[in-house]
């Protein structure tokens, strides 16, 4: 048999666009070449689909001009790239195997471009359209993790529109789920970007109308005295939770300046928490996992409150950072699985749940 091809993807129109770009050079770095034919295939921050030779490249260096526009139609069973000619002429260029998004945030982790691949009837890593739309919005996230009776923080959601027709009413019922500090996040971004955490109204004002340029939704939620603590998740339907991993943060909390810019933060790996703590964390992660039907992987976060010791499970990210520094691959090597298997494991994880979507019937009349 020869190699599978596998599309990775990378890039997108999100705040995180520069993240996926760090994301996917490990992630195509480290992709065994006797096993997979790799196309490199970037989207841009205004949509567009390129490929070609060494597009990653390209893409680091803002140059793109040399790469072929693509797109997919999205007909089953067709796995095909058609490369966009003069005359807006659409010609086949290059069959996949198996699609992997190393997208993070909107319109890549959020099930948008998990959509297009099951239209399409397309092979990939990594969640479906409802564990992606669920674990990326912060606010639907907290009410069924609550509904499934995990810990979570109280929060408030708002809209742009409710901020902008009665401000103090809005900061009225921020200010109500508990004493400063509070954070303010948009509901679907990732990588800490926009986030602020606030220890007054005036902060809160500012923190707000951060979060609500990335985002026309966003949460206020409350903040905590806390340790954070990560797991990595893996699996489909009976996944595995990795050994535990606590972020020493260099800012007030774990910034995108603290995550990517310099280089002070510190991780520890396993962290220093008591194993009973260590089993409580990781059955909550693989049941709030399991919830919103996750797929392949996730990195599952928790606060770690330091007077009670209480654990509260902030976020999941169903597209976690594959870089060097990355927490997601760090636990899983620390648990024993390396890079490369980790990858060849998630490619097949994806396969299995295709072959799973494949079998079921789109036609009562099928049945009969």
């Amino acid at each position: 048999m020869g190699k599978n091809r596998v599309g990775v993807f990378f890039g997108g129109r999100s705040g995180e666009h520069e993240v996926s770009l760090l994301s996917a050079r490990s992630v195509i770095n480290a992709l065994d070449p006797e096993r997979y034919e790799i196309l490199e295939i970037g989207i841009t921050k205004g949509g567009e689909w390129l490929t070609g030779q060494e597009a990653l490249k390209a893409f680091e260096a803002e140059n793109t001009s040399s790469l072929v526009p693509v797109v997919m139609i999205p007909e089953p069973g067709n796995f095909i790239l058609y490369r966009r000619t003069e005359g807006e002429v659409f010609e086949p260029y290059i069959e996949l195997d198996m699609a992997f998004p190393v997208l993070h945030g909107t319109f890549g982790e959020d099930g948008t471009l998990q959509g297009l691949f099951e239209l399409a009837e397309v092979p990939y890593v990594g969640a479906g359209v409802l564990g992606s739309a669920v674990a990326m919005d912060k606010g639907l996230f907290k009410h069924v993790m609550r509904a499934t009776g995990l810990p979570v923080l109280d929060w408030v959601v708002i809209t742009d529109i409710e901020f902008h027709a009665d401000m103090n009413t809005v900061l009225d019922r921020a200010e109500s789920i508990g004493p400063y500090p509070l954070f303010t996040k948009p509901a679907n971004m990732g990588s800490s970007v926009g986030i602020s955490r606030c220890e007054n109204r005036s902060d809160l004002v500012e923190g707000v109308q951060d979060a609500l340029q990335y985002d026309r939704r966003i949460v206020i939620e409350q903040g905590i005295d806390a340790r954070e603590i990560e797991f990595s998740v893996l699996g489909n339907e009976d996944p595995i939770a990795s050994v535990a991993g606590e972020i020493v943060p260099s800012d007030v909390f774990y910034s995108y300046k603290a995550k990517y810019v310099d280089d002070d933060s510190e991780l520890i790996i396993p962290a220093k928490i008591a194993q009973d703590l260590t089993y409580s964390a990781q059955q909550i992660a693989i049941e709030a996992y399991k919830a919103i039907d996750c797929a392949g992987m996730a990195r599952v976060d928790f606060l770690l409150e330091h007077e009670t010791d209480r654990l509260y499970l902030n976020e999941i990210n169903t597209i976690p950072g594959f870089t060097n520094i990355s927490m997601y691959p760090k636990l899983w090597e620390a648990t024993g699985l390396g890079y490369r298997e980790l990858l060849d494991r998630l490619i097949d994880l994806g396969m299995q749940r295709h072959g799973q979507r494949v079998k079921l019937l789109r036609s009562y009349g099928e049945a009969l």
